[in-house]
């Protein structure tokens, strides 16, 4: 018998948070952030990570488990996820994942296995070197010769995602593009190890914006510029994973001396903005979601959870 699993999901500023732990109280669970940039440390005004007051005794987890400049692959982070499900199901609760990032949230839903090569930093060296002498197209045209499939679904100039391709092939023997397809397939079949209610939160789109750019203003003044800089200071790179995430990249430009403050806020304010029409996009068309629309409920966590509830009978 499939156990329960429970996903929130919303752009920045729909009230994931607060409805969250609201629902946790009520239903004996604790939560799980599926946000992938929440688990480094230090990250907190920008990635508007929990506070522990607003935790209200509910555990969290997924939340500062690497430092800034410690990689993350979606495989572990599946796996540690997994880790935790299971914890918080040998306490006899619920587990309630609040997201976050659609690739992420998709590995965990639907049990994406993701086969572990070790890096062949020769064989790397080796394609990189072909593309420099010969070209993309000659390293494509490699692809083509072993993995017709995903060489027609990767650009040629895209040479990151050729190598990977042909060092899958190089080190299993087996196409990428056998392994992508048995996934899709599961996704699409809706094939899922755990009994899941999958909700989505959304609002009026111009409103949805306007209060993406107040919270950005907000995080402004608890300190988002004091924040970055500490990183900037520290000689973090902006390559990093974690540096590349929206509310930090946005602002080296400044300090480096490239670009206005204001020039640099509004930048992350229309980041967050593309950001978050992305990810509406993407609750269309993945896991069929349950869509709530906040602001019908005047934002108020608990209208939320009582209309969460209706689903949710058998836990509430």
């Amino acid at each position: 018998m499939k156990k329960p699993l429970i996903l929130i999901a919303g752009p920045t500023a729909s009230g994931k948070t607060g409805t969250s732990v609201l629902l946790a109280q009520h239903i004996n669970g604790e939560i799980i952030s599926a946000d992938s940039m929440q688990i480094y440390t230090g990250m907190d005004i920008g990635t508007a990570k929990v506070k522990d007051e607003e935790m209200q005794d509910i555990p969290h987890y997924m939340i500062d488990e690497l430092s800034p400049n410690e990689s993350c692959s979606v495989a572990w982070f599946k796996e540690r996820v997994n880790y935790y499900i299971n914890l918080i199901y040998s306490k006899g609760k619920i587990p309630i994942l609040v997201g976050g990032t659609g690739f992420y949230i998709n590995a965990i839903l639907y049990d994406t296995h993701f086969d572990e090569t070790k890096a062949d930093s020769a064989y790397r060296s080796e394609l990189l070197e072909l593309a420099a002498k010969k070209g993309a197209d000659f390293l494509h045209d490699r692809l083509y010769t072993v993995d017709p499939v995903s060489a027609a679904a990767i650009h040629p100039n895209n040479v990151k995602r050729v190598i990977r391709a042909l060092e899958y092939y190089h080190q299993t023997h087996m196409p990428i593009s056998f392994h992508n397809e048995a996934e899709k397939v599961k996704r699409t079949e809706n094939v899922s190890p755990y009994d899941y209610t999958f909700f989505a939160l959304t609002m009026e789109r111009d409103l949805l914006y306007h209060r993406i750019n107040e919270r950005v203003e907000k995080m402004v003044e608890e300190g988002l510029i004091r924040e970055v800089q500490t990183f900037f200071d520290k000689g973090y790179s902006e390559d990093l994973t974690s540096m590349k995430a929206i509310g930090y990249k946005e602002f080296f430009p400044y300090f480096k001396g490239e670009a206005s403050l204001d020039t640099c806020i509004s930048k992350l304010k229309q980041n967050t903005r593309h950001y978050a029409k992305r990810q509406l996009t993407w609750f269309k068309h993945q896991a069929d979601p349950i869509f709530i629309e906040v602001d019908k409920y005047q934002f108020r966590s608990d209208l939320i959870v009582h209309k969460m509830c209706t689903y949710l009978e058998k836990y509430c």
